[in-house]
């Protein structure tokens, strides 16, 4: 792996060298270097950079840069007035004349750092507004301290003016409260900026209904790139494209594709970024299922990457994808894993425990890999996913199979990171020793093979009926598809075939992944969630689910007549515990065979009774208790990164080398990407 000091020293600037012509001991490299709030910043490593060729590392180079250009996309995406506030706040932090010492101040710039992970004014996760611990008169002294020529004022706009605007978005609590809501106009009462004017669920479900076709075997990602926006000539879509909303980024993306692509690897990289960059250009969604085609049907490349408008997550009616990048080369030995996991796609199809009319005759195109990331962008930084399975749409999984990776450099950094950590979650909310020391043993490993199952098998099992609609599912199929894909690789886990293939090296090794999962689903989790506040992001709320529909089944279903899954007390601390191991096997598979029934059937009614009933609302009083419990220890619940920086080696005018330096200062990060990659006029 690569360390500071040789990233000094290709810089030109290596160390002097002692008096003993004993080589300079290398500085150890800290994985964890900021906390803050609930949020912790961690660095990742890009190991074996110099086994890359120099054009591999020149790909890869302008590959992330285009992953950098679409930071202003997400921010209007989550919020309408996010660009204005972040604007806002990186014009104080860069020129604010007044005192920067002050406890106000410092306040002001963990508020900052919040608006800089969450890419918005609302947490990342629990997707509530969120507010700086300062006064209204302070944020209205810190604007007016600074250039006013930094502020997104508009046309003919006073400070005063701009200040009195801004402030009730930055601190009234009843003013766009959530990103994303779960009450009944769901619309209505989320702040998502996919959606302007008044405008209501039903009203969106009719404009798409007219545009889909009755047994379309290959439809299109209906709304997945715009806009729907309701005025007084109607209803109608504002497309994201180069020349339609969001064309200054868009525009900065294609620039850099263009520039990869004279670098690619093959042939076949550059015919599916050519189709990236048409998709682009026009916004035509059948491009968009063409470029998804010939991507998902190239696994012999080195380098790849995601870039376009992908999960539906944060869309409170499950439809339109935030924009999101990802730039990774294959981590070769730990492929090999991944590798022997997807060539048995079909045995595991073959052997689930779901229903035969929902399983996949062929499983084709399965590939799997581990990745090492170089560069994070969008809905995927700083707070990034672990795996990745994709195409989403459901035909083109069925006729051309999909790609699921594992990101193994930031597994790394997060296990290290916890290293640097003086105390441990899980000493405190296992139940027993002899619990603590099985999770040493192997969770980390489980935890891998889990995240492998999920993407790579998870995601791609199952079939929809020709009669069911992709969508049937609507603000419930996120938490639905998560649960689905979760409930596989849990299934998996125990099974003998895993060690059978040498995937997890003994009998007892899933068990760390059931504790750890139980006890994540129905305890820990809950650390990060504001007390009083229901569970709303999609993967929270699968775990939620899955843990407590397995709690409450399991009751009375132990091989010895007890619980499966039982809740014990001891110095007035609460844990869950699991009784029997088989049998929660087996309620893992009856819960996956019901989850893909509702998918495969489209069944809206079945779906909605488990998320409501099981995934959201949270008991207050052990909800409280672990908020205690987790804050007496000082951690951080959520964790994001800083991208390493790709920068080029020059010798006179020309590129001899691609260099990885590795930045720890989380603001000078995201005020260099404000100042260098920000394309987007802020409005209000």
């Amino acid at each position: 792996m690569i360390c500071i000091g040789l990233t000094a020293a290709l810089a030109g600037c290596a160390p002097k060298q002692p008096a003993t012509n004993e080589p300079a001991p290398q500085e150890e490299f800290k994985f964890l270097v900021d906390a803050f709030a609930d949020l912790r910043i961690m660095r990742y490593q890009i190991p074996d950079w110099d086994q890359l060729t120099l054009q591999q590392k020149a790909y890869l180079y302008y590959l992330s840069e285009a992953a950098r250009c679409g930071r202003d996309i997400l921010f209007d995406q989550n919020f309408k007035y996010n660009l204005c506030v972040r604007k806002t706040v990186e014009a104080v932090l860069q020129s604010y004349n007044g005192d920067r010492e002050c406890a106000d101040y410092q306040n002001f710039v963990v508020y900052a750092k919040r608006i800089f992970f969450s890419n918005g004014i609302h947490h990342h996760y629990a997707e509530d507004k969120f507010f700086p611990e300062i006064s209204e008169d302070y944020f209205a002294q810190l604007v007016k301290g600074s250039d006013a020529a930094l502020l997104p004022l508009n046309e003919g706009e006073s400070v005063d003016d701009f200040i009195a605007f801004l402030t009730p978005v930055v601190f009234d609590r009843d003013l766009y409260a959530k990103r994303r809501s779960s009450e009944e106009d769901i619309i209505a009462h989320s702040a998502v900026n996919f959606y302007e004017g008044p405008i209501t669920k039903k009203e969106v479900e009719r404009f798409y209904d007219k545009m889909r076709k009755p047994n379309d075997e290959t439809p299109i990602s209906y709304g997945l790139n715009s806009k729907l926006v309701k005025d007084q000539t109607g209803i109608h879509e504002v497309v994201y494209k180069a020349d339609g909303l969001y064309g200054e980024a868009i525009t900065a993306i294609i620039g850099w594709l263009e520039k990869a692509n004279e670098v690619a690897e093959n042939e076949h990289q550059r015919d599916y970024t050519r189709k990236l960059i048409d998709y682009y250009k026009t916004g035509d969604l059948k491009t968009w299922d063409e470029y998804n085609i010939a991507w998902v049907q190239d696994s012999l490349s080195h380098i790849d990457f995601v870039n376009g408008f992908i999960e539906d997550y944060a869309d409170p009616m499950g439809m339109k994808a935030t924009w999101e990048s990802v730039v990774n080369y294959k981590d070769l030995e730990a492929t090999e894993r991944s590798n022997v996991i997807s060539e048995n796609a079909q045995w595991f199809e073959d052997h689930s425990p779901v229903d035969a009319r929902f399983k996949k005759e062929e499983c084709k195109g399965v590939s799997a890999k581990s990745i090492i990331v170089t560069a994070l962008g969008g809905d995927c930084f700083p707070s990034p996913p672990i795996g990745i399975n994709l195409p989403n749409a459901d035909w083109i999984r069925k006729d051309y199979g999909s790609k699921s990776v594992t990101i193994t450099n930031l597994m790394i950094a997060y296990d290290k990171a916890a290293e640097e950590c003086p105390k441990s979650a899980l000493k405190e909310f296992a139940f027993s020793e002899e619990e603590v020391a099985l999770c040493k043993k192997y969770a980390s490993e489980t935890d891998i093979v889990h995240t492998t199952l999920h993407e790579c098998l998870g995601h791609g099992s199952g079939k929809l009926l020709p009669t069911t609609q992709p969508g049937a599912l609507k603000e419930y199929s996120s938490t639905l598809e998560e649960a689905r894909a979760d409930l596989f690789g849990l299934y998996y886990l125990a099974d003998p075939k895993m060690v059978e293939l040498d995937v997890l090296p003994d009998a007892e090794a899933y068990k760390a992944e059931y504790c750890g999962y139980i006890r994540n689903g129905m305890m820990t989790q809950l650390a990060r969630v504001e007390l009083g506040k229901d569970v709303t992001e999609a993967h929270m709320q699968n775990r939620k689910l899955i843990a407590e529909w397995c709690y409450e089944k399991g009751k009375g279903m132990a091989t010895d007549g007890g619980d499966v899954i039982e809740r014990k007390t001891r110095e007035g601390k609460t844990y869950f515990v699991i009784n029997d191991f088989e049998a929660l096997r087996g309620l893992f598979g009856q819960l996956l065979a019901e989850v893909q029934r509702i998918k495969s059937e489209g069944d809206y009614a079945a779906g909605k009774a488990l998320v409501e009933q099981y995934a959201v609302k949270v008991d207050p009083e052990l909800h409280k208790e672990v908020k205690e419990r987790y804050d007496a220890l000082g951690l951080k619940p959520y964790g994001g990164f800083i991208n390493p920086v790709i920068r080029p080696v020059m010798d006179g005018d020309q590129v001899v080398d691609y260099a990885v330096d590795y930045p720890d200062d989380f603001v000078a990060e995201h005020l260099d990407l404000g100042k260098n990659y920000s394309f987007l006029k802020a409005s209000h």
